[in-house]
This record gives C-alpha cells, structure tokens and sequence, in this order.
C-alpha cells in the first residue's frame, strides 16, 4: 500500500470513529431517561369580581424526559395553571396533579411539591382613598416649606375586601425637596401599600409644594415704629 493509500485510510477510520460515538451520543439522548426539578410559577384563574388573597407563588415540578429534552429545559417553559373560576368565596385546598403543568411536549411531571395548596380567594372591591405627599431632603437654606397639595387628591383603587378595609390613605413617590426655593409642581406616581392593591385611575398624581423663598439680604429692612413717650 503506497504512503498516500495509508493517509486515505487512517482519515476514513477516524471519520468511522467519529461517527460512532456521535451516533452513541444521539442514541442515548433519546432513548436514555433523565429528570429535573424546576421552580415553576403559579398562576390563577379567579372568578369574576374574586381575588386570590394568598396566593402561593411558586411549586416544585419534577420532570422526566430524554436526556436531550431535559438538557434544553429552562424554568420559564414550566407553568402551573390553578382554575379557581367555579370555586366559592374563602379558603379552600386545591390538590395540584399533572394537568395543573404545562410544559414541554415530551416531558413528563413526576411529582409537584408541595401538592396542595390552600387559598383564600376573597371579593373584589373598588372605591376611593385620599393620597397624601411623600417629601424627603431639605430645601434651599432659608427656604420655608409650606402646605404641600396633591392634584387630583383621591384615586380609584381595587383590592380584596379585608386589605383595603385596613388601608385609609395611599401615599406618592418621595418628592425631592433638596436645592428647591421656589414653588414647583412634580408628577409623581402612587404607590400601594399591598401588592394585591392595585391603582385604577390615575396612577400619577401632581404634587404642589409651596415654598416660601429665603430673604434677600441685600434687602432694606423696615424701620421698625417705636411708640413715643407722651
């Protein structure tokens, strides 16, 4: 066999090594089994006019698959799906099974934990609170903070019963006063006190804060008028 024959011959060997072990490779991701434990967010279906007071955020989904299927698996493709719609008001337990998942086809759920859950699905109201200005820093030196004004001064809010029960005011973003000697106007968003309150309208508010501007000292003072002795 010449030199060149024995070249061809060795490369056509290594190429057959190759590609053995990608097809062993192939072959075991698909036919080889492997699982996984992914934290999957929860979500919920409610009634209509219900809110889920307690909502449980997130389950452990164990799944099974391919080798290749569960390497590809991110936890962002897991759902849990919860269907509240044809339940009554107050706490109930829900058993969460294989068709609370979504996932991937070609996985399978294994097992979920925790695998019940227990809920307080509770009415939803709507109505009117005051909002009051949040300011921090300090103004100008000399400079006197007055009364400060929120436009519009309520917002529509909605919430479970329970919570906006407790809630009798709502309060703005901070408002910078530091460096101000003057009056200004500054747009600032609402904020809830609970994340299952939510701002309907408007979610932004206008705060006027009136300031009394620092004496020039430049300025002439008045004499002041001293009573004359009879």
């Amino acid at each position: 066999m010449t030199e060149s024959g024995r070249d061809w011959g060795l490369r056509l060997l290594a190429l057959g090594i190759a590609l053995g072990i990608w097809f062993n490779a192939s072959v075991e991701d698909r036919l080889v089994s492997s699982e996984k434990v992914v934290e999957a967010s929860v979500s919920y279906i409610s009634p209509r006019g219900f809110v889920v007071v307690n909502p449980v955020q997130n389950v452990n989904v164990r799944l099974g698959g391919s080798k290749k299927a569960i390497r590809q698996l991110n936890p962002s493709m897991v759902d849990v799906q919860v269907d509240l719609s044809r339940r009554a008001a107050g706490m109930t337990e829900i058993t969460l099974s294989s068709e609370n998942v979504l996932a991937p086809d070609g996985l399978e759920v294994t097992s979920i934990e925790p695998n019940t859950i227990r809920l307080d699905l509770e009415k939803e109201v709507t109505q009117r609170l005051p909002v009051f200005p949040k300011l921090t820093g300090e103004p100008a030196a000399g400079a006197v903070v007055q009364e400060p004004e929120v436009f519009p001064s309520q917002v529509l809010v909605t919430g479970p019963e329970s919570i906006l029960a407790r809630v009798e005011s709502l309060s703005t973003a901070p408002v910078n006063l530091d460096g101000h000697a003057l009056p200004f106007d500054e747009p600032v968003a609402v904020i809830a006190p609970d994340p299952l309150i939510q701002i309907v309208q408007p979610a932004r508010v206008t705060v006027h804060v009136p300031l009394q501007p620092p004496a020039d000292p430049a300025a002439p003072k008045q004499p002041s008028k001293e009573k004359r002795k009879p």
